[in-house]
């Protein structure tokens, strides 16, 4: 982590009043909550919507921590604390974290894309871990606050360091890469996630598209290269590039993928000899693998040897996790996001997936995507194919389009619509039997996580 005197700090960041009596004081990383706030960190408070964390600055002091910094708009800073003020709490930060990542002798790889940053975040991390010491940005950290704190925990030894980038509109992404300086940039690709606030699909693909404007000058770029979208307004870009995909076209494609029970088996066009294990399923996945293993094989790490990185990768909660139901069934839980790209992905993998009596579809409103959500939802429903799928279940107001438009494929009697979450669990756990697979899928705001706990064989 950053470890600074406040005097460094204050070299860095333009401080508005006089730290002559603290200046040599040594700060070790930074915390943002008071509650956890450790012996020696720079607390950063923030001014927030129903709180602010300036009331919090001589809390964090008392209990340990070695400054903070005091937004100047605030009124009565603490006197005689190792308090820095500032024009601006996050701009400093953000200023901290570029200023700390420059002075780092680390490889960054960032990471951004509608769908599967999180999990490309975990499969890059474990192939790079076969070779060196690596960190990565640790939950949800990947936007313009947890970020900075990401690279300012970053040890000084680390030497490889996956960063998640997310956004939600336009230049977003252009500041968190250049706070970053990516060496490897990865676009796993290019959804319907934010149209609410972006408006097209073109719009979401110049967005991501910002994360070359940080970077490095030898810098390579990954991505997906079956999105017309990105190779279109890749084609007169000066960028180094490498692409992934399913087609042929790609610099990396797969051979053939055999779906499993408990995750992935396949070859690549790279080392066609070589079979690979990946214990993450759905064949989406394989395509965030892909990405993963080019990042990797630019670091120097052979495809024979990412074997065994690809093999032990373990992915963050609630993304495609396989878990024991009750009554002998199956349940996976992928309910941390959806988008209509993840959801049909979702929806392919149940219907893919041998071994099993009987597989049933538990599907949740999507959210933000804007004016054709209705529109959306009637179309994944019409993807549910009525010879593979047994059941469909669904929740909330935009959950009834994807029953209307699975009703053509499965018929009335075979699809349960619900507004209430209670009602769909009793209807649900009252039609399972032994050797059943159910697969729960929803956006995060809906909390569909809450029926997996209730069918979690415990």
């Amino acid at each position: 982590m950053m470890r600074k005197t406040i005097e460094q700090i204050a070299n860095i960041i333009k401080v508005e009043n006089n730290i002559e009596a603290f200046k040599e004081r040594m700060v070790y990383g930074v915390a943002i909550d008071s509650r956890k706030a450790v012996a020696g960190q720079l607390f950063v408070p923030f001014k927030g919507e129903n709180t602010d964390g300036h009331q919090y600055v001589k809390q964090a002091l008392e209990q340990g921590a070695g400054a903070a910094l005091w937004q100047k708009d605030r009124p009565n800073p603490p006197a005689d604390l190792p308090v820095l003020v500032v024009e601006d709490t996050l701009k400093a930060l953000q200023q901290l974290a570029k200023a700390y990542r420059e002075e780092l002798d680390v490889k960054v790889i960032g990471i951004t894309g509608s769908n599967g940053k999180t999990t490309t975040k975990d499969m890059t991390a474990s192939l790079l871990s076969l070779k060196f010491k690596v960190q990565k940005t640790e939950g949800n950290f990947n936007n313009h606050i947890g970020l900075p704190l990401t690279i300012l925990s970053l040890d000084q030894e680390t030497e490889a360091a996956v960063i998640e980038m997310g956004m939600s509109s336009k230049g977003e992404i252009d500041l968190l890469t250049k706070i970053a300086s990516p060496d490897i940039a990865i676009i796993t690709n290019i959804g319907e996630s934010h149209l609410q606030d972006l408006g097209s699909r073109e719009a979401i693909a110049e967005a991501k598209l910002e994360i070359i404007n940080g970077l490095a000058a030898d810098g390579i770029l990954i991505y997906h290269g079956d999105e017309p979208l990105l190779q279109e307004a890749l084609q007169e870009t000066e960028v180094q590039t490498k692409t992934f995909g399913f087609t042929e076209s790609n610099d990396l494609y797969p051979i053939n993928i055999d779906t499993l029970q408990d995750g992935s088996r396949f070859k690549i066009n790279g080392a066609p000899g070589t079979e690979f294990f990946l214990p993450i399923i759905g064949r989406h996945n394989v395509l965030n693998a892909m990405a993963a293993m080019l990042a990797a094989r630019e670091m120097g790490i052979d495809f024979e040897a990412m074997k065994t990185g690809l093999s032990s990768v373990e992915l963050t909660k609630m993304r495609m996790e396989m878990i024991d139901g009750i009554k002998g069934t199956k349940l996976i839980n992928d309910a941390y996001n959806a988008s209509p790209t993840s959801m049909k992905a979702a929806i392919e993998l149940a219907e893919r997936m041998p071994g099993f009596q009987r597989k049933i579809l538990v599907l949740g409103d999507m959210l933000e995507l804007g004016l054709d959500e209705e529109l959306f939802h009637y179309q994944v429903g019409q993807t549910v194919s009525g010879e593979a799928i047994d059941y469909l279940f669904t929740i909330g107001r935009l959950g009834q389009f994807i029953a209307a438009g699975a009703k053509n494929s499965l018929g009335e009697d075979r699809i349960f619509a619900f507004n209430d979450k209670q009602e769909l669990i009793d209807k649900l756990e009252s039609l399972l039997e032994s050797g059943d697979l159910v697969v729960v899928k929803a956006s995060r705001g809906v909390r569909l996580e809450e029926v997996i706990e209730v069918l979690e064989k415990k």
